[in-house]
C-alpha cells in the first residue's frame, strides 16, 4: 500500500477509532494514544489484511477493539470487561452502521435535487408515492419511475464505494 493510500486510509477511519475509543476511555489523552496504538498496528499488519475474510472497516475495528481490551486490562487487571467492549459484533455493526450511513449521505448528493427529495420524503419522512406525488406535484407514475431510478442510482453508487 503506498504511502498516500494510507494516509488516506487514516484519514478515513481516525476520526471513527478515536470516537470510539474516546467513549470507553477515562481521558481523551489515552484515547488519542490508544488511537495511535491501533494505527501503527494496522499499518504493521496491512500486508496480512484479506479482503474476502473481512471489510477494511471490520479488520480496523477488531485491532481497536484488542488494543482497548489490552489497555483495560493493564490499567485494570481485577475489574472485568463491560459487556458493549467485550461483543465484537456490537463493535462491528456500530461503525459499519455509520460507515454505511455515510457513504449513503454521500450517495444522495450524487442524485439530482428532485429523486433525492423523494427518498427523504419516502424513506426520512414515511411518505408513501402516492403522498409524495401530491407534495411535489410530480404525477404518481413519475414518482414511481423517479424513485426506482434514485435507488438504482443509490445502489449502483454505494457498490462502487464499497470497491
Amino acid at each position: 500500500m503506498t504511502e498516500l493510500n494510507q494516509a488516506e486510509l487514516y484519514a478515513a477511519y481516525r476520526d471513527k477509532v478515536l470516537a470510539y475509543l474516546t467513549g470507553r476511555t477515562a481521558c481523551r489523552e489515552d484515547a488519542e494514544d490508544l488511537c495511535a496504538e491501533v494505527f501503527a498496528e494496522v499499518l504493521r499488519c496491512l500486508p496480512q489484511y484479506d479482503a474476502e475474510k473481512a471489510s477494511l472497516s471490520t479488520w480496523i475495528y477488531q485491532i481497536t477493539r484488542f488494543t482497548l481490551i489490552d489497555y483495560l486490562r493493564t490499567r485494570h487487571p481485577n475489574e472485568p470487561l463491560s459487556e458493549d467492549i467485550a461483543s465484537a459484533d456490537h463493535i462491528a455493526e456500530d461503525f459499519l452502521r455509520r460507515e454505511t450511513l455515510e457513504r449513503l449521505a454521500a450517495a444522495l448528493q450524487t442524485l439530482g435535487q428532485e429523486e433525492r427529495d423523494i427518498i427523504v420524503l419516502r424513506y426520512y419522512k414515511g411518505q408513501t408515492l402516492t403522498e409524495i406525488s401530491r407534495l411535489t406535484g410530480i404525477s404518481y407514475g413519475m414518482v414511481k419511475v423517479k424513485h426506482a431510478r434514485a435507488l438504482n442510482a443509490l445502489r449502483v453508487q454505494m457498490e462502487q464505494d464499497r470497491r
